[in-house]
């Protein structure tokens, strides 16, 4: 039997103690969880969004002493251990999301601006997380300790999630052999985009790709599977994007350096808005034998998709970079809730407005919310 987000929610250890409890603390994160997903953004939306829902939340929620203050919220989130509450939201996902063989999961940090301290000498916090492209939902996250990086953070994110079958896309961060080998002990594969950072590898593969691939005619390479082309002319600007491939990579010495290294590619992104064109070179290895271009075109993709569908969707419809949770676990904390929501709005096919939008339905139209609720196991 699959466990609903409140059963899981209910395995967080009450940190609080003495007489003085008047707000249960199933009540108090399920207030939280629901608020965000109607469109609140901090601990006093929050409280206003529970007074104004009070007699629907008396439905399932006991609320012995009716809504908690945003006071009650702020200390209670910013007190959760949010290594528990990480915990939770992975046994959620994992309920609910059946992840699809040759699924693209890519994996990448963001900074959420507002939450560094100045007065208590506290940095912004830094979030890594991994995005399923075909299930559209975030699988779990974990934030950088401030003094390490993504580099050390990966590892621990990629131990949290079953990769098995999955293809795993990390920027030029995190192209790290030690990573590259835990993906593939995990039973997945990879594609880790190349820069100057790990310096004779990139420079090998740009050079191998001028002087022996891109001299060769495209047609002949398309024949080979080797090649593949896809344009978009949409909002104003026009996007040409060549992928190239290579699988016979003998010659690479630092080929085995790299568990499981199977091939090298190349991205060649020409765009043109208005009267200005731009061209960026984007090099990638890989673990995907007998890749073809065009696989490669679609994991490249879907990696992109965690900026556009995760990162660019936070800032815009969640408003994450304005958040002034700062103190203690908050922030962290308020992450993981507007990721649960997130997951919960992507899932609801049926309202094809954006997601900013689906969050103000769902603290407008109890029908909707609702409708949303059963899309996922939550319990409610």
């Amino acid at each position: 039997m699959k466990k609903t987000l409140i059963e899981c929610l209910e395995s967080i250890k009450d940190f609080r103690s003495g007489n003085a409890i008047d707000h249960k603390l199933i009540d108090i994160l399920a207030i939280a969880i629901l608020g965000v997903l109607c469109g609140a953004d901090g601990w006093t939306e929050i409280e206003d969004f529970g007074k104004s829902k009070l007699e629907w939340l008396k439905k399932f929620l006991e609320l012995p002493n009716g809504i908690p203050s945003h006071d009650t919220f702020g200390r209670v989130f910013a007190a959760i251990d949010p290594k528990e509450f990480h915990n939770v939201f992975i046994e959620w996902v994992q309920n609910i999301c059946e992840i699809i063989k040759d699924q693209v999961i890519s994996i990448d940090g963001k900074t959420v601006r507002r939450s560094k301290d100045k007065s208590k000498g506290k940095a912004a916090i830094h979030v890594v997380s991994a995005w399923a492209a075909e299930n559209q939902m975030v699988l779990g996250q974990i934030k950088v300790d401030e003094k390490t990086n993504e580099i050390t953070a990966i590892p621990e994110l990629l131990k949290l999630l079953d990769i098995s079958g999955c293809i795993i896309t990390i920027d030029a961060m995190g192209a790290q052999k030690d990573i590259a080998a835990e993906i593939i002990e995990g039973s997945g594969d990879y594609v880790l985009a190349l820069k100057g950072n790990q310096g004779t590898l990139h420079a090998d593969v740009e050079l191998y790709f001028k002087d022996e691939i891109l001299t060769q005619d495209k047609k002949e390479l398309a024949k080979e599977s080797m090649y593949f082309k896809t344009l978009d002319n949409s909002h104003g600007r026009f996007e040409k994007r060549e992928y190239y491939i290579c699988n016979d990579i003998d010659w690479l010495i630092q080929k085995a350096d790299w568990k499981g290294l199977q091939g090298i590619g190349l991205c060649i992104s020409e765009r043109t808005e208005g009267e200005k064109t731009s061209i960026d070179y984007s090099y990638a290895i890989y673990s995907i034998k007998d890749c073809t271009a065009e696989q490669f075109a679609k994991y490249k993709r879907g990696h992109w998709g965690i900026e556009n569908s995760l990162h660019w969707v936070l800032d815009i419809a969640f408003r994450e970079d304005e958040s002034r949770a700062r103190k203690d676990y908050s922030a962290e904390n308020l992450n993981v809730i507007r990721h649960m929501t997130l997951n919960l709005l992507k899932q609801e096919k049926t309202c094809k407005r954006g997601i900013k939008t689906k969050r103000l339905k769902c603290g407008w139209d109890d029908s909707y919310l609702l409708k949303v609720l059963e899309q996922t196991n939550i319990g409610v």
